[in-house]
């Protein structure tokens, strides 16, 4: 085990823990804070940008380069009176529209041949404190990256979000939202106090609604939607606020959870020279059996939180970065403790740090583990990772939640593809995300986020630059997917071993019966029990499914 490099851990995904679903824009975004005033916030108006604009080519497409859209038009959206004009406009045209804030959709949703318009929120970035809602807002262009300096500057509270700097918070926190804070203090939208959604109606009359988890809200099921329910789906999101569920007192920063004054970090990985398939099946079985045993609501492991970014052969190394909260007693003992778990039985000693062919400039060697700030923590493991945020990548994305460890098959199943002859590529990846903890100990129904009950999250993936290579990297990662869940029919079916897939990481192929054998719906890998009642709030609040996309919630029938 050596020292990690940049590109192992933050560069090869490691980037993707909750990455955002529906929204996307391509517009770095500036937090400002506090809000402009009402009048003059109310008042703002984005740019309409047509084909002969050219800012047009740029604004068709996300971070994705397989997605490209030829709209009649993209609405930059500045306010709610601007997102309450922009869906009249558009719904009167029966125009196609979607939705964008971040450019980090997994999918289609929002760059498909057939929109006709894009709403992009990529200019919403406000972040600040409402006094009289009690809770922090934070609009859906506002990158995360920026959200939690904005947050942690201001009141030194944040929210457990993902990684990846620059996801847009729109699709984020409306797919569920996860981070390395997460198994401290649950999802994202575990804190969701309220969200602001612009909503149409069969005939196209256009309102702004105010939904809060408040029990006596007319408009709680509209909330409850925007906990777990995925981007794009029930309205236009021009506004979320923040309040944990357990805060007391009066003060802002009594209003959400603190994130640890500091962090020790790890970053190690485990050269593929050192590799045979038995020690990388202990290596796997190992994380999967610790993960079983650690991560329960209340596990004195729920302060430490680990990627494990599983990279193919041609990549040189598998990496690992943890975290853990320094504050808490015996940080260094539960490092310590976990990192001797995961390499047990294995033989793999510390050596000279890998640097693959091509290998960009290595991140600081941590060779021994650092204590930091928690916030430049957060940017170190946030920031220049150019796999995921290369805007001119294509990339096939794939998801799972795990209750249990490996099988003996699935290893094997990942051991070969892995380690093809003919696979080249070191932008390829399953990351393993450390899950469980105080994500937990919410129930099931509580949000519409329904996988309360696994203990890691895995995120299948890789990347490459030329169309012309579609089929190639569209069939490997198909195929490795569908050997490893070969038992269920090609997918992570529901029962003691699997919990489904993360609505955040989407993929068209779970819908497509060619791809899943198992029988089990989309819907349900998506949102298990939870989806019903998602078809009741869509009827109720887009009942002409205005808002659809190739994976979006279908309204309850009459």
């Amino acid at each position: 085990m050596s020292a990690v490099n940049r590109r192992t851990v933050l560069s090869s995904g490691a980037a993707l823990a909750g990455g955002a679903a529906v929204t996307a824009g391509l517009a770095t975004a500036a937090v400002a804070a506090p809000a402009a005033p009402a009048a003059a916030a109310s008042a703002r108006t984005g740019a309409t940008i047509r084909p002969d604009d050219p800012r047009y080519p740029e604004l068709t497409t996300g971070n994705n380069q397989r997605f490209v859209a030829r709209p009649d038009y993209i609405k930059m959206i500045k306010s709610s009176a601007d997102a309450e004009k922009a869906l009249r406009d558009a719904f009167r045209a029966r125009k196609r529209v979607s939705v964008r804030s971040g450019g980090h959709c997994f999918a289609d949703f929002a760059c498909n041949p057939e929109i006709e318009v894009i709403l992009d929120f990529s200019e919403m970035t406000d972040v600040g404190y409402d006094a009289a809602r009690r809770a922090f807002y934070v609009e859906p262009g506002a990158r995360l990256i920026n959200v939690y300096e904005a947050l942690y500057k201001g009141w030194g509270v944040t929210v457990p979000g993902g990684i990846c700097y620059s996801v847009g918070a729109g699709g984020h926190i409306a797919g569920g939202g996860y981070g390395l804070l997460s198994r401290a203090h649950g999802l994202v939208v575990d804190h969701l106090y309220a969200v602001e959604v612009v909503v149409v109606d069969a005939a196209g009359r256009t309102r702004t609604v105010v939904a809060t988890r408040e029990e006596d809200d007319p408009h709680r099921d509209l909330w409850w939607a925007h906990t777990g329910g995925g981007g794009g789906n029930f309205g236009l999101v021009t506004r979320y606020w923040f309040r944990s569920p357990d805060a007391k007192g009066t003060a802002p920063e009594d209003q959400l959870v603190s994130p640890p004054s500091t962090v020790l970090v790890s970053a190690v990985d485990f050269p593929w020279d050192q590799l045979d398939e038995t020690k990388f099946a202990r290596l796997l079985r190992n994380f999967g059996a610790w993960h079983e045993q650690n991560s329960g609501p209340d596990s004195e492991y729920r302060h430490l939180s680990s990627l494990f970014n599983v990279s193919s052969k041609a990549h040189g190394s598998l990496g690992m970065f943890t975290q853990v909260d320094a504050t808490v007693p015996g940080a260094r003992r539960l490092l310590d403790s976990y990192l001797a778990a995961i390499t047990a039985g294995t033989g793999i000693k510390p050596g000279a740090l890998t640097k693959p062919t091509g290998e960009l400039p290595a991140m600081p060697q941590l060779a021994e583990p650092r204590t930091m700030p928690w916030l430049q923590a957060t940017r170190l493991v946030g920031t220049n990772n150019p796999t995921i945020t290369d805007p001119t990548s294509r990339g096939a994305h794939k998801s799972g939640y795990m209750r249990r460890t490996f099988t003996d098959d699935q290893i094997a199943a990942l051991y070969k593809h892995m380690t093809r002859p003919d696979f080249t590529n070191p932008d390829t990846m399953l990351v393993l995300f450390s899950f469980g903890g105080r994500v937990n100990a919410v129930a099931p129904d509580a949000t519409a986020n329904a996988q309360r009950s696994s203990v890691f999250k895995m995120c299948f993936q890789t990347f490459w630059q030329d169309e012309s290579e579609d089929d190639f990297y569209l069939g490997w990662v198909r195929d490795l997917y569908e050997d490893f869940f070969a038992a269920t029919g090609g997918v992570p079916v529901i029962d003691d071993r699997t919990d489904g897939c993360y609505i955040n990481y989407p993929d068209r192929d779970v819908a497509d019966p060619r791809r899943n054998r198992s029988g089990v719906p989309w819907q349900t890998l998506y949102y298990k029990d939870n989806y019903p009642k998602l078809q009741q709030v869509k009827r109720r609040y887009d009942p002409s499914d205005f808002f659809r996309h190739s994976l979006s919630v279908e309204p309850a029938k009459r």
